[in-house]
């Protein structure tokens, strides 16, 4: 799916001015999110967990620092239910204790609020580095959930 998040390809001749990559590295904290860009992937499986279907989603924070964007895949599998009805809480779209038939066409543009951690990893050529992870999706309060669900001009 595309959004204006994703931006626009360049040219081979084209002139170039930014300087570096536009990576923000948030505190750890609670965030208000938007997701930004959703596409459907697969899991190859692993020691822990069978091969199944995974959302890739992008969530936009924006601080007073800038934008930050997380890359959060949610596995499609029962080991994982739970956090697709984190999620899917946290957007508005599952009331607690009732089942849902997960809406994906819904999500891009859907907005709620996370926990945020910074996750210390090593990369290929051996150096340390830190990149932020979503650690848990919040239910909305009852006024945010209505604000969330309600749509202007729609019956």
């Amino acid at each position: 799916m595309m959004t204006e998040d994703m931006g626009v390809g360049l040219g081979w001749d084209d002139e170039i001015s930014k300087e570096g990559p536009d990576f923000i590295l948030l505190p750890a904290g609670d965030y208000d999110f938007e997701v930004t860009s959703f596409e459907r992937g697969r899991f190859d499986g692993s020691d822990k967990m069978s091969a199944c279907n995974k959302a890739m989603l992008n969530i936009k924070i924006e601080t007073a620092e800038g934008i930050a964007v997380i890359q959060h895949n949610l596995f499609l599998h029962q080991k994982t239910e739970g956090f697709l009805s984190e999620f899917f809480t946290s957007i508005g779209q599952k009331k607690k204790g009732q089942p849902l038939k997960m809406n994906w066409n819904s999500v891009v543009g859907a907005k709620g609020r996370c926990k945020v951690g910074i996750r210390n990893w090593t990369s290929k050529d051996g150096n340390p580095m830190q990149s932020n992870e979503i650690k848990k999706f919040y239910e909305p309060k009852e006024t945010e959930a209505v604000q969330t669900t309600f749509t202007p001009g729609s019956f």
